[in-house]
């Protein structure tokens, strides 16, 4: 989408990151659309630093209601908040923050049903989801798309990130060949800022063809040691989703 600036805007806003990607790439991201799929621990930070970035409009989806176990970690949502629907909290902070940003809030589940219209409409999707089984079914629908997809994913003091490009890196079934099991896992709020932080780095990247991709890598950080470490993810032989779309192009 065209994104109109508002005239009350201070033309300075980009200043610091227009040497590094350019007119054109500042143009790139008020052009994009991205999906942001949870509007929780990895999704507030993704999506505020999108927004700040001057990406041109949202797309949140999260079916969740705050709660106040939520607010160690997902600063898109106020203690006053608790009880309301997320991704309205989010639409309202994103909208303070940002608003030559526009947000499309969608309070639905990622199903079956829903991920196709989805993601039909983006450029990229942000995985800032919770569970595995949304988000293979969430994963399949961007790859059948060629919709480029940014896997993260938490837990406690580590986390993990990896870019999926459709017809030029692994799928994330060969990363991850079976649905885990559902928990509810124990998270410091910083360990989500880090990952989602890189999660919306790696957008913008994407987005404006700067650096190098995290893909056909997982990066794995660990907090409580201060480490970061690389591993090479292979594609895998009869993957159901890579070997199903193999011939789609």
């Amino acid at each position: 989408m065209n994104s109109t600036h508002n005239p009350g805007y201070p033309n300075h806003r980009f200043d610091r990151q227009i040497p590094l990607i350019g007119p054109e790439g500042q143009k790139k991201l008020e052009d994009a659309t991205v999906l942001i799929a949870g509007a929780g621990g990895l999704g507030s930070p993704a999506a505020t630093y999108l927004a700040l970035a001057g990406i041109g409009e949202l797309i949140i989806v999260d079916d969740d209601i705050i709660q106040e176990s939520n607010l160690n970690r997902q600063f898109l949502h106020a203690a006053g908040s608790v009880g309301l629907q997320k991704v309205y909290s989010a639409e309202a902070t994103i909208h303070g923050l940002a608003p030559d940003t526009s947000v499309i809030a969608h309070s639905i589940r990622i199903d079956e049903n829903s991920a196709d219209r989805l993601v039909k409409d983006a450029d990229i999707v942000i995985d800032a989801l919770d569970n595995y089984e949304s988000r293979f079914i969430l994963h399949e629908a961007a790859w059948n798309a060629d919709v480029a997809f940014i896997h993260g994913a938490i837990e406690g003091f580590s986390g993990q990130l990896t870019s999926i490009i459709p017809g030029s890196s692994p799928c994330l079934s060969c990363l991850i060949t079976a649905v885990p099991p559902s928990a509810k896992v124990p998270v410091i709020g910083a360990t989500a800022g880090v990952i989602g932080s890189m999660q919306a780095l790696e957008a913008i990247k994407y987005l404006t063809k700067s650096g190098t991709m995290i893909s056909g890598r997982l990066l794995i950080w660990d907090g409580l040691s201060g480490r970061t470490e690389f591993l090479k993810i292979g594609k895998r032989n009869n993957c159901p989703v890579c070997e199903e779309g193999k011939d789609r192009k």
